[in-house]
């Protein structure tokens, strides 16, 4: 469980809780199959206000199937990764079809669902759009909501909204590095080894970027010091700065 706190968060949603998942990455032998088996099973227990699937679904077509029973039943928003849509440098890696999942899949478009009396916005990006920058300026924020979330599968976005266009944006895609040599005090990640926003809570601004380390694999099918995770997000509103 992660407390994440919110500037301007209307009493009725603090303590809403946001359950994060990312890159599947299903089909492919990997150890990454039992993580998403544990994360969705663990996520239907908990119950929690909203779901949120960041990505990277699948890597390879054998595998729809599955993908289809776990999600029955959930209730998520998803949006695509670079896998899903066959862009990648991964030769296990298969595009799939994946229009008729049993949830909510949002490319380029928005939701206004009512949780506590409340209407919370949540929008998806399509990975496509991401790659020919456009999905900012497609990212429109509602002014009527209480809350307005952000689902893309690549963190990089959060830095190129412009200020106080959305509360909350959840992303994937970088498994934490997967591969990683520790040391004193920190890590070497092999994957994206440059990158500065890899895992966990960003600020830019009142905009909250929440990095999840994802459950699948790609490349190899394992991972070191980099390990799978489904994350639980409460909402808490920021506290009010003395005039």
């Amino acid at each position: 469980m992660r407390e994440v706190q919110l500037d301007g968060l209307p009493p009725e949603l603090d303590g809403l809780r946001i359950v994060h998942l990312s890159d599947f990455h299903l089909g492919p032998l990997s150890r990454g199959r039992r993580a998403v088996a544990g994360a969705v099973a663990w996520t239907r227990e908990r119950r929690p206000d909203l779901v949120c699937i960041t990505g990277d679904l699948l890597s390879h077509p054998r595998a729809l199937g599955r993908l289809r029973e776990l999600l029955r039943g959930l209730d998520a928003y998803v949006v695509l990764g670079n896998h899903d849509v066959g862009v990648t440098r991964d030769r296990f890696s298969r595009a799939v079809d994946l229009d008729e999942l049993p949830a909510t899949v949002l490319l380029d478009e928005a939701r206004i669902v009512e949780v506590r009396g409340r209407r919370v916005q949540i929008h998806g990006v399509n990975p496509r759009s991401y790659s020919e920058r456009k999905a900012v300026r497609i990212a429109e924020p509602d002014a009527s909501a209480d809350l307005r979330i952000l689902l893309c599968h690549f963190p990089g976005i959060a830095r190129k909204l412009r200020p106080n266009a959305f509360d909350l944006v959840l992303a994937g895609h970088m498994h934490d590095g997967q591969i990683c040599l520790p040391y004193p005090g920190g890590k070497i990640r092999l994957a994206h080894p440059r990158a500065r926003v890899v895992v966990g809570e960003y600020r830019y601004g009142r905009i909250v970027l929440h990095v999840s380390p994802g459950l699948g694999t790609t490349f190899v099918p394992f991972r070191f010091f980099a390990r799978p995770e489904v994350t639980e997000l409460v909402l808490r509103a920021a506290p009010m700065l003395p005039a």
